[in-house]
């Protein structure tokens, strides 16, 4: 029942927002259409791409998909691009409370209480992923966190090649699921080596080929937006009317570092989340798309991160984040309150003490149960039913 009300909710989204969707498709169509079309589209197509389009800050991976739709008309083929990601947001969700099930087996968790968390949390996370699939139709970042959510399942299940793969398959989507890498570390240290491998010959076989037949693809990771007056960069005085040298770096080593914190401490789930603070915090840009991969990020705290019933981390979100756009007009005021909630926020998943219990003895994938006949090939079923 509760992925019914979900797929309602999500319907209800898609049908209010759609009619004035598709702001930023148009740069996936254009990539899709360059990358198919090679050498013949110009000279500034196929391995160009990044050399002659810097601008075009999505993966690989993310124009092979947005090229699956050159076939239909321009406004077809967006229709079926923003159902088919709002379709993903649906998986996503079921994906989460999987691997919640599967994290929590063997604990004693209610899984009716966990079903309600993932219900709580879903509605605060609908909205959100509408605002990136269909509103702006950014299929990059719609895949990058789909394949992340991949990812957190395969940890959870204790499979290191399909961690590695779906980790390598985000950064290919979108080279900010680069903060998202200490997921790895949520493996059985045995399992690093392998996972690392898988993930790092991904990468390296989507982006080499760009970088080796035209070096001037270089040219992508120097592209800078403005800074915009309510970003939290203003806050921390940054007043360089565009994206300064250092940023990107930061974000990335910040991700990473606090990634890796929060796997230290034994709170696996809150690297999403702590990934996308770091480019909320030193973003120079406040696209409301970006709030989309924090929702996932509290959407992952709540229901694997956590045991209580309410998911208030994804409604603290959704208001502070999204809300504030609507009710607070001062710029300033709004970067205070991004500040605010990155600090908050990242506080509370590293430091507070959850319920007395040792966090670092559920810092790594546990091996998984042996299952009674009949159910080894399915989702688990501990007592009181699976959490999907």
């Amino acid at each position: 029942m509760h992925l019914v009300l979900l797929a309602a909710w999500t319907v209800l989204w898609f049908a209010v927002v759609e009619p004035h969707g598709g702001f930023s498709w148009h740069y996936l169509r254009t990539g899709g259409e360059l990358l198919y079309q090679g050498p013949s589209s110009g000279g500034d197509g196929g391995l160009n791409l990044y050399a002659h389009h810097p601008e075009l800050q999505m993966g690989p991976v993310s124009f092979l998909a947005a090229g699956l739709f050159n076939p239909f008309p321009g406004a077809v083929g967006q229709l079926l691009a923003a159902a088919l990601m709002s379709l993903l947001g649906l998986v996503v969700l079921v994906l989460a409370g999987r691997s919640a099930a599967w994290h929590f087996l063997g604990t004693g968790t209610n899984h009716q209480r966990l079903r309600q968390r993932v219900l709580v949390a879903g509605l605060a996370f609908i909205p959100m992923w509408i605002e990136v699939a269909v509103r702006f139709g950014h299929l990059d970042d719609v895949l990058a966190l789909f394949f992340t959510v991949l990812a957190v399942h395969s940890v959870t299940r204790g499979h290191p090649a399909a961690t590695g793969v779906f980790l390598a398959l985000a950064m290919d989507s979108k080279p900010t699921a680069l903060a998202f890498l200490p997921l790895l570390l949520a493996l059985p240290r045995h399992q690093w080596l392998r996972a690392g491998l898988w993930c790092a010959g991904l990468v390296a076989l989507a982006w080499l080929p760009f970088f080796v037949d035209a070096p001037h693809s270089f040219a992508a990771a120097q592209f800078t937006i403005p800074n915009q007056p309510a970003s939290a960069l203003r806050w921390l005085g940054v007043s360089d009317p565009r994206t300064p040298s250092w940023d990107r770096p930061a974000q990335f080593a910040l991700g990473l570092a606090l990634g890796c914190v929060a796997v230290w401490r034994g709170r696996w789930a809150a690297v999403v989340l702590l990934g996308a603070n770091a480019r909320v915090l030193l973003d120079p840009s406040v696209y409301t798309y970006y709030t989309a991969s924090v929702l996932l990020g509290t959407l992952l705290w709540d229901v694997i991160g956590q045991r209580r019933l309410v998911p208030w981390w994804s409604w603290i979100a959704l208001i502070t984040l999204y809300g504030s756009v609507f009710v607070v007009p001062d710029d300033s005021a709004r970067g205070l309150i991004r500040l605010g909630f990155v600090a908050v926020s990242t506080a509370y998943v590293l430091f507070w003490p959850m319920g007395g219990r040792r966090d670092r003895a559920r810092s790594r994938a546990r091996p998984r149960p042996v299952m009674p006949p009949g159910q080894g090939s399915g989702a688990p079923r501990p007592a009181g039913g699976s959490a999907t």
